[in-house]
């Protein structure tokens, strides 16, 4: 496969999940705005701002941070990078860029939701419920993902969809917990408080894993219990520990089909080795902030590994 081909594959599926993640934030700041806090109801809007890395673009559009402003420039602002409205449309362009390798299902899904959208930005703003919107993009996301899986060929380009797919998911799931230990409570002696438990529901509710946590651990929501869920139960769909099982998967299934090993799955792997050998108390002790930013940091070495030996030349 060229290496163009597969970098286009590797960005549509990393731009969905992108997209699905920024709707997941918006309903954590949805949440969260109705929470009364110490100093009467606390908007949390502008920590979504910091949570999604758009600060300092929103700041310097818009200045103060307002909600509508905020909802708008998170979902439909092109000039967002990270805007829902813009990952759907980079998906789709590098979709349109590799329409050969993907079945007609995929395709349709995907320009079914840039059209969708088209039409949603064409509709009034004050006609467009925010819950509307979140539901409409995890639902294109679900869609397209649901095809790529039950259509796509499993072949090399199949693997490439995947790596993007974990790779990016991995990311997402580590910046919604440092978001939520850092930004999104008030302060440190608010640490095993209601508000602090309420939170850390919300964020379970956003990466809809609320209800399979309770059949997981059962019981009291604690931070500890949901470090240990986010980050190290295989049985978790997003947990750290999953996602780098994924791109391993991936990784090894490209050496086979490549017929030889790579950098990628040395650095992979001992990332998951480095997974496998913790407990959540080692977490704790080092820190969950610093174990997060210790993480994202690694996950962006392997991101760049990959692309220096799949996306950047040819892949043979």
């Amino acid at each position: 496969m060229l290496s163009r081909t597969a970098d286009n594959l590797y960005w549509i599926a990393r731009y969905m999940e992108r997209a699905e993640t920024m709707a997941r934030l918006l309903e954590v700041g949805a949440r969260m705005s109705l929470l009364p806090s110490a100093h009467g109801y606390r908007n949390e809007w502008d920590s979504l701002l910091q949570a999604s890395g758009t600060a300092g673009g929103y700041a310097q559009k818009y200045g103060q941070a307002h909600q509508r402003d905020i909802e708008s420039y998170l979902f439909f602002d092109p000039d967002n990078p990270s805007s829902v409205a813009s990952c759907i449309g980079k998906a789709r362009e590098n979709a349109r860029i590799v329409r050969t390798a993907l079945t007609a299902q995929v395709w349709d899904a995907i320009n079914s939701a840039y059209q969708e959208l088209r039409a949603l930005e064409k509709t009034p703003r004050d006609r467009l419920d925010l819950a509307r919107l979140i539901d409409w993009a995890m639902k294109q996301a679900a869609i397209i993902r649901g095809s790529i899986d039950t259509t796509q060929l499993r072949n090399d380009g199949w693997d490439f969809l995947n790596l993007g797919y974990y790779l990016e998911r991995s990311d997402n799931t580590a910046r919604l917990m440092d978001v939520k230990y850092y930004v999104l409570l008030p302060r440190v002696e608010f640490v095993g408080s209601g508000m602090d438990n309420y939170q850390w529901a919300t964020l379970l509710r956003a990466t809809s894993a609320h209800r399979a946590f309770h059949w997981a651990y059962g019981g009291e929501v604690t931070a500890r219990k949901i470090a240990d869920f986010l980050i190290l139960n295989a049985q978790c769909p997003r947990s750290l520990i999953t996602c780098m099982d994924g791109v391993n998967n991936h990784l090894n299934r490209l050496e086979r089909a490549y017929g030889r090993c790579s950098r990628p799955q040395e650095v992979a792997a001992k990332l998951a080795a480095e997974l496998q050998a913790l407990s959540v108390e080692q977490i704790i002790e080092e820190g969950l902030h610093e174990f997060l930013t210790r993480f994202i940091l690694e996950a962006a070495n392997l991101s760049g590994v990959i692309f220096e030996t799949y996306l950047s030349g040819d892949v043979r």
